[in-house]
């Protein structure tokens, strides 16, 4: 087979020092090397951003207008390149009303398949979707989930409407906008108390559908409608971004709950009476997908012969990859980053295109290693299909999997952005880098191990697929969950959360509160003083030096890169042509301090910061981030381009001076290089030290060889998981004949100890 290469010369993209290389093409190549030491940069920011724009530009100039502006990569030339798709780990837009039915087209064919054999017949595909009007339940309108308010904690009875705070949430004060579509209306006395309403007002003042009023007083929006404080709350606050955004406010007032009406089926009685053997629509989506692959072979009516050959094809996918243990009903709101990943590469492993390149950013993350090997088949299916896949990526087996290694480094930001491998896998064992030499090393279990303060004995639960699981934790001690994806882990932790009385720390693999304009800089607080600094400096104000204020550059706002709304697809960032990304407007960048303008200051790594600004108290937050391993992060670098990873430790980072709390960390190594990893090893034996209790649920066999305590749920995902199967010592797991972990232990041990437990 003809390969060819795709040929860069001199990248320059980032922190790349002008990297040219050969890529084979139709083969599988991983990059690898530490955080921050150009994989991505090389990947996505150069290769798979020139397929994009080049891609762009063979578009009419009429349909241009309307796709996302790339600009061209930092690099001199890139040439034979193929058209790009990346698979990254970005979570579909959270969205009550999708599935991973919904998201894979799946729920859609099964659809089909139900108005096409489903007896009684009741009407066609789109009866049985739970987001046609004719198909969704009355009680919850799809959700699955009733929201019930408590209009006792929204609204003070006691109070009238002129009073203050009468109605208990952000924009219903007195005076404010919503609060006028009540006290403008005629209706109301407003300096009469509510509980004082005559039956006929409180009706109108709580439960009034949206209706136009018949002769409103002069101050009444012409176009507005009169709506009730109950269904207004639901239409235009619980069920809505702002929702999410008062999150905190709502929980006090309105209690969540699996609909009663519809089980949480999201559909309707009419469509969960049309069966095909027996099962509806909603039994399916409920299934685990080896189970919903079952109930399709198991349908012999020759009209679905089609529908059949295609949804055994999308769920088969699902299985291969590994997430035959979730079920088409699971929201996707729920999964982690390396889910989402995950049912991309199954949607193209079945994709008709060839010639393509895939580039998948660290595909392994949240992935156990008995799962690698599902994930490896998938991957050299892709290959095989003749595309060439390009994967970012620190886990053993995928390296090891390569037919081509480009091994980054030597270090990470300024001190990486070179090339210091390129070959076949024993040759990056031998070539004596640190990725190597990590690979090679194996250690032995820790031999002191601490000793528990204390237990705590948990209640037995059967949250999410637990099986009425008990067990006692300890404290003072660093112990890992582990278990394959989807065995409980989170599940157990979150059930400690909710039984254990005081305050835990956990840092999870979701967002931290971040958006466009949120920075390692104004995450750790200390953007003011470096604001103060300029501002003393230059004896001028320090609004000056905020990108949020008077320093912001006019056409992008301050976020240094202008969202194009793609209605129903996700949103398009592009750089702000004005300030090139900078934040800043030319005012502000006129003024400096030791030589720096206020850009530059805030483009420095954190490692350059702390040297620029050595002995001022910032330094201390800017030690804390060194500290946890992201010292390569920028200042000004936007949260929205880091991994999960590093968002938990830029948290964690926040909590190092911490005594005798108890930390939850989920998935911490997720994204880290072999060496990182060692770094975060020193760093949670010293918060356990110091008094802390950690649980990291975790798949990293190094992370369980230097753990005080192990539990293992499992045996497998979904409703084949959910028990424990193992808790104890780590140098005892290795002789538990039901664990899945152990011969992944026991293979990552020196060869000595690996001969001792054979």
């Amino acid at each position: 087979m003809e390969r060819g290469f795709i040929e860069i010369t001199n990248a320059y993209e980032n922190n790349l020092k002008n990297v040219s290389l050969k890529i084979p093409k139709k083969v599988i190549t991983v990059f690898t090397g530490v955080s921050g030491s150009g994989k991505s940069s090389l990947c996505l920011d150069t290769i798979a951003a020139e397929s994009r724009r080049e891609l762009n530009e063979t578009f009419p100039s009429f349909v241009q207008q309307f796709l996302p502006k790339y600009g061209r990569p930092e690099v001199e030339l890139i040439e034979n390149l193929p058209v790009t798709i990346i698979i990254d780990q970005k979570k579909p837009a959270p969205n009550t009303r999708s599935t991973v039915g919904t998201y894979t087209d799946i729920y859609s064919i099964l659809r089909l398949l139900f108005s096409r054999v489903g007896r009684p017949f009741i009407g066609y595909s789109d009866i049985f979707s739970f987001n046609h009007p004719s198909g969704k339940c009355p009680r919850c309108g799809g959700v699955g989930i009733v929201n019930d308010l408590d209009i006792h904690k929204l609204v003070d009875f006691d109070k009238s409407l002129n009073d203050e705070d009468a109605i208990h949430f952000p924009a219903f004060g007195r005076g404010l906008w919503r609060w006028k579509r009540y006290a403008y209306s005629g209706l109301f006395d407003l300096d009469k108390k509510i509980k004082d309403y005559s039956p006929e007002e409180l009706q109108l003042f709580l439960y009034s559908p949206q209706i136009r009023l018949k002769n409103p007083p002069p101050n009444w929006p012409k176009s507005a409608k009169f709506e009730g404080l109950y269904p207004r709350m639901y239409r235009s606050v619980i069920a809505t971004k702002e929702g999410e955004r008062f999150a905190r406010i709502l929980d006090k007032m309105v209690t969540s709950y699996e609909c009663p009406e519809c089980r949480g089926s999201r559909v309707n009685e009419k469509v969960r009476s049309c069966l095909i053997n027996g099962r509806n629509i909603a039994d399916v989506t409920a299934m685990p997908i080896p189970e919903a692959l079952e109930f399709v072979a198991g349908i012999t009516d020759p009209m679905a012969a089609d529908i059949k050959r295609e949804l055994s094809r999308r769920l088969g996918a699902l299985v291969q990859i590994g997430l035959g243990y979730l079920s088409l009903s699971r929201a996707t709101g729920t999964l982690s980053g390396g889910e989402a990943q995950r049912i991309k590469i199954a949607k193209y492993i079945n994709s008709a295109l060839t010639d393509m390149a895939y580039v998948l950013d660290e595909p392994s993350v949240g992935l156990h290693p008995k799962d690698i090997s599902l994930l490896k088949d998938s991957l050299c299916a892709l290959r095989d299909h003749g595309n060439t896949v390009l994967i970012v990526e620190h886990h053993r087996e995928v390296i090891k999997l390569a037919d081509h290694i480009v091994d980054m480094g030597p270090g990470a930001g300024a001190e990486g952005g070179k090339i210091v491998f390129e070959g076949g896998y024993d040759g990056l064992l031998a070539c004596g880098s640190l990725t190597g030499r990590m690979l090679k090393r194996k250690t032995p279990f820790k031999k002191a191990l601490r000793k528990p303060t204390g237990w705590f004995a948990l209640a037995p639960t059967s949250l999410h697929n637990l099986k009425n699981v008990s067990l006692k934790l300890p404290f003072g001690v660093m112990t890992v969950i582990a278990g394959v994806a989807g065995s409980g882990k989170s599940s157990l932790m979150e059930s400690f959360r909710r039984q254990f009385a005081e305050e835990t720390v956990f840092i999870g693999q979701k967002n931290i509160g971040i958006n466009l304009r949120s920075t390692p800089a104004t995450y750790l607080d200390i953007a003011d003083e470096i604001r103060a600094i300029f501002a003393a400096a230059n004896k001028t104000s320090a609004a000056w030096f905020s990108f949020n204020s008077k320093g912001a550059c006019p056409a992008c706002g301050g976020s240094g890169v202008v969202v194009s709304g793609m209605h129903f697809m996700d949103e398009i960032e592009s750089l702000c042509d004005l300030c090139g990304g900078k934040r800043y407007s030319k005012e502000a960048l006129a003024f400096s301090y030791n030589g720096k303008n206020i850009a530059e200051v805030m483009d420095m790594t954190v490692d350059e910061a702390s040297a620029f600004f050595g002995g001022r108290p910032l330094c201390a937050k800017l030690t804390s981030l060194r500290r946890v391993g992201l010292g390569y992060l920028h200042l000004n670098q936007s949260m929205t381009t880091l991994s999960g990873g590093e968002l938990q430790r830029v948290k964690l980072a926040s909590h190092l001076a911490e005594r005798g709390s108890v930390f939850i960390l989920d998935e911490p190594t997720d994204g880290l290089h072999l060496g990182d990893i060692k770094t975060l090893l020193k760093l949670f034996n010293e918060l356990t030290d110091a008094g802390n209790t950690l649980f990291l649920v975790e798949h990293s066999v190094d992370i369980m060889k230097e753990a005080d305590y192990i539990i293992e749920l499992g045996p497998g995902g979904g409703r084949s998981g959910g028990e424990i199967i193992f808790s104890g010592l780590p140098s005892e797991m290795p002789a538990c004949k039901s664990s899945v972990t152990a011969p992944y232990v026991v293979e990552s041990l020196p060869s000595g100890e690996e001969e001792s437990r054979a």
